[in-house]
């Protein structure tokens, strides 16, 4: 045999490799419980590692779907040019902001017929890029207005329709109302923006301040007041969101820096947060503790398996395999069983994420919840579990290392 070793490195390699496999296969209820201990580890920290991320990334996700968690809003009311809009823009983390009037200008009425109107609605500046618009086609531009479905179904309007939009004011003792006509070019859920309201461009806005101001206004139908082509444009405070829900501390801090007093869900966030924290410590020291129970059954069950074949271990070394040869040997059994292991427990886990998510879908408490993992955390779990095969290898070698050739001759 030590001549069939001799020829090329491959055929050494097959040569062991073969005689692992016919050694495994020989003892094979010995190498089903080796293999069974593995899967008792691996199958349960992988659903236990899928529930987590999946609950983990369902609480992100319903933070990031809807947009209202994102938004930074600014409480107290001032006087900022656009300069100071570009600087919150450039903020990090900063995906849309847009300025707002004084909030008496931020309402108007909106009217279809005599039956059906809106007094006082709030009206929102937006634009291309809005969070809230964000599954609309069209943004609002010109006299094409959104509504919130709220608005929509009081109005009994749809997509397509006109209204007549009006603002009154009391100029030099006399009461004027102003009108324009819009048109419904959407509607946004009430998931999204739970208010009557409707989503203008900024410009018209604007307009509205300038009416209010007592400035003629041509587009509201208003020819009388001052005439003024430089009207200065002041916001009293901006619409501001956040790219993600790790930018929203950030802006928020930026923002009290300069004396603006913000409110946002940054608790709702940092909940999220918290909860991830939680949930990947005890999933750590669990995984943790298993792991090490792991290796020590494993390298306990091949230094007991390596003791009973020591007359087969020295026969080996007696017709040629050198140590090199028989490390190769125990690391191909190690590594043959943790994979076998590894399989199962992965289809394992497969059958349990189903019965989760069968069991979770039809629960309220626990609706959306799933247990899944990426084909990312299967890689980094196979490399955790070969690193524990490496170390079991190591222990095995060390021990098949003391194994002399004539303790075959001394036991013949």
């Amino acid at each position: 045999m030590s001549q069939s070793l001799s020829p090329s490195r491959s055929g050494r390699t097959a040569l062991i490799l073969q005689l692992a496999v016919q050694d495994l296969w020989h003892d094979r209820q010995v190498s089903l419980c080796i293999a069974a201990a593995l899967v008792a580890v691996i199958a349960p920290l992988l659903l236990l590692f899928g529930l987590k991320h999946g609950v983990v990334s369902q609480l992100q996700r319903e933070l990031l779907d809807d947009p209202r968690n994102l938004e930074i809003r600014m409480l107290t009311s001032g006087s900022y040019d656009e300069n100071w809009l570009d600087e919150v823009r450039a903020l990090p983390g900063v995906s849309f902001a847009i300025g707002q009037t004084r909030s008496l200008n931020t309402q108007a009425d909106l009217l279809r017929d005599r039956q059906h109107f809106l007094n006082g609605i709030e009206l929102i500046p937006s634009a291309a890029g809005d969070p809230l618009l964000s599954n609309q086609t069209d943004y609002p531009q010109g006299t094409g207005i959104v509504l919130s479905e709220p608005a929509a179904r009081r109005l009994e309007v749809s997509v397509g329709d006109r209204l007549t939009l009006a603002a009154s004011r009391r100029l030099e003792g006399r009461q004027e109302r102003g009108r324009l006509q819009v048109e419904v070019i959407g509607v946004i859920a009430a998931a999204r923006f739970p208010r009557p309201a409707a989503f203008v461009e900024l410009p018209l806005l604007i307009e509205l301040e300038r009416f209010r101001d007592g400035h003629a206004s041509s587009l509201l139908g208003i020819e009388h007041g001052t005439q003024r082509d430089d009207y200065p444009v002041r916001f009293a405070r901006a619409r501001i969101f956040a790219s993600e829900g790790d930018a929203v501390a950030g802006i928020v801090e930026a923002l009290e820096a300069q004396r603006i007093e913000t409110a946002s869900r940054l608790a709702e966030i940092d909940n999220v947060r918290a909860i991830n924290r939680v949930l990947g410590l005890i999933f750590g020291v669990i995984a943790i503790t298993a792991l090490v129970g792991c290796l020590a059954s494993m390298a306990g069950a091949f230094m007991a398996n390596i003791d009973r074949k020591r007359r087969e271990y020295a026969v080996l070394r007696l017709l040629g395999f050198q140590r090199p040869a028989v490390a190769a040997f125990v690391a191909a059994q190690v590594g043959l069983l943790t994979l076998l292991g590894f399989i199962i427990g992965l289809g394992l886990f497969a059958l349990g994420s189903a019965v989760f998510n069968r069991a979770l879908a039809t629960s309220h408490m626990a609706a959306g919840v799933v247990s899944h993992i990426t084909p990312a955390h299967a890689l980094i779990a196979l490399a955790l579990t070969l690193g524990v095969a490496l170390l079991v290898a190591i222990i095995g070698v060390v021990r098949a290392f003391g194994i002399q050739p004539a303790e075959s001759l001394r036991e013949a």
